[in-house]
């Protein structure tokens, strides 16, 4: 995905979530040698890292495999140790097929 077209999904993901209650905390956080977390946000005190995929179908989720999520996952291990939390936190998935947005709370291995 290009650079301006990934903005675009993820600046409609960012609405998305604010409009749904979620508090955005950070944007395109980069974990040296592991990777981006592209969206971080707290609701109801638990921290969500998001992992936006855009495609022409909602097979854009297969993107995600379980060797993209443990690099996630490490990634996120890394921002809580370097932002000294000690928090309750999920992995989420927004994926865009076309216009149309599928929210996936919760994905694990």
């Amino acid at each position: 995905m290009s650079r301006s077209k990934g903005d675009y999904f993820e600046d409609k993901a960012v609405e998305f979530l604010s409009l749904n209650g979620y508090l955005i905390v950070e944007r395109n956080f980069y974990a040296k040698k592991l990777g981006e977390i592209d969206i971080v946000t707290t609701k109801n005190g638990v921290y969500h890292f998001i992992e936006v995929k855009s495609g022409e179908t909602f097979e854009a989720v297969y993107n995600i495999t379980p060797s993209k999520l443990r690099k996630l996952l490490r990634s996120v291990e890394y921002y809580l140790k370097v932002k000294k939390l000690d928090v309750s936190y999920c992995i989420d998935a927004m994926i865009y097929a076309g216009e149309e947005l599928e929210y996936l709370e919760n994905i694990t291995l």
